[in-house]
């Protein structure tokens, strides 16, 4: 069956999208093959996003692990001028994340509603509980809210909304690329010590960071928990809002064409309570931040990452437009410290 085209008004049918995990620099499927629908604030389809598995979880920690030693051995500089070359992307790219937020969010920077990793427990969604033909083309007609309907310029105001969430997390971008190499100077010190020693301490990162994205901010409520953890040398796995999924998979893509290294960062989309808890006990994930997470869902993952010696960031509800402080990029940092006979 066809439904009219957004854009050309006919009754080609209309391609449907379905977006892919990122993992070790590539864009694959689930290793279950499952996908989900995405919808926009009114319940219209917008695009199919993998629905990750626990194994995809356990590659994408195999993948951030192997790229760790390259990306933390990397110069401060040069780090910094990656991170500064994905702020340069995003703003070539304005327009495009403008309709992306906006087609996700109708322009509102919280849409409210009930949050799917409340409403949607983990396994609620398992193979073939979506079979094919349970939205077959033609179930969405023509005008319902077909792929593009809610452009940037349909709602004025709202794509001032999502244009201005653009540039603030670009300016978010440059602001951690800068602090790259001013770590050592402010995290670091020389010690005074009584004796013929010298003393050093100086940050190093933590190594293999999960990150829940937040759940109610499409874009810079994501650039403003990854940023952080990679700036310092850490390798990140990021589980995207289950809200949002769709500006964290366009993020990959910049991030893949920033050539940050593969496996810096992987992207996984699905469901939180699924995915999560993988990670949080997953012995090769140094740290775990619970942005995203839930209340009932983050006291059990900070359980489970207390069993492996995890670093568990759980910081207060964010304003995400607001200065976003050192907190949590020195929540996954470690101290090193030196002593150095004088004179040897």
């Amino acid at each position: 069956m066809s439904e009219a085209h957004p854009d050309r008004g006919d009754t080609r049918p209309v391609v449907r999208t379905t977006h892919r995990l990122y993992i070790g620099g590539t864009f694959r499927r689930s290793d279950s093959g499952r996908v989900i629908d995405v919808r926009g604030p009114d319940g219209g389809y917008l695009a199919s996003a993998a629905l990750a598995s626990g194994k995809d979880a356990r590659e994408a920690v195999t993948a951030a692990r192997a790229a760790f030693p390259a990306w933390s051995g990397a110069a401060a500089s040069q780090r910094g001028q990656l991170l500064y070359r994905v702020a340069e992307l995003l703003e070539d790219h304005r327009d495009r994340f403008a309709a992306e937020v906006l087609r996700a969010t109708g322009g509102l920077t919280d849409r409210g509603g009930p949050d799917p990793a409340e409403a949607n427990p983990a396994g609620a969604n398992q193979a073939g509980a979506n079979p094919a033909g349970a939205n077959p083309a033609g179930a969405n007609p023509a005008g319902a809210n077909p792929a593009g309907a809610n452009q940037a310029g349909a709602n004025p105001a709202g794509a001032d909304v999502a244009a201005a969430e653009v540039d603030a997390a670009v300016d978010r971008w440059v602001w951690y690329a800068g602090w790259a190499d001013k770590l050592g100077q402010v995290r670091g010190s020389a010690n005074p010590v009584a004796g013929p020693f010298v003393s050093f301490s100086v940050p190093e990162p933590a190594g293999v960071v999960a990150v829940l994205a937040p759940r109610d901010s499409a874009l810079l409520g994501l650039v403003s928990v990854v940023a952080p953890a990679i700036v310092s040398g850490n390798t990140a796995v990021i589980v995207a809002s289950e809200r949002y999924p769709l500006p964290a998979i366009a993020l990959a893509e910049v991030l893949a064409g920033a050539r940050l290294g593969a496996g810096v960062v992987n992207v996984l989309t699905g469901e939180v309570a699924e995915i999560a808890p993988w990670l949080a006990a997953h012995q090769d994930v140094n740290a775990i931040d619970l942005a995203g997470a839930p209340g009932a869902l983050a006291d059990d993952l900070a359980v489970a990452a207390a069993g492996t010696l995890k670093r568990v960031v759980r910081l207060p509800d964010a304003d995400w437009s607001a200065e976003p402080g050192l907190e949590r990029m020195f929540a996954t940092m470690e101290t090193k410290t030196v002593w150095h006979p004088v004179g040897a």
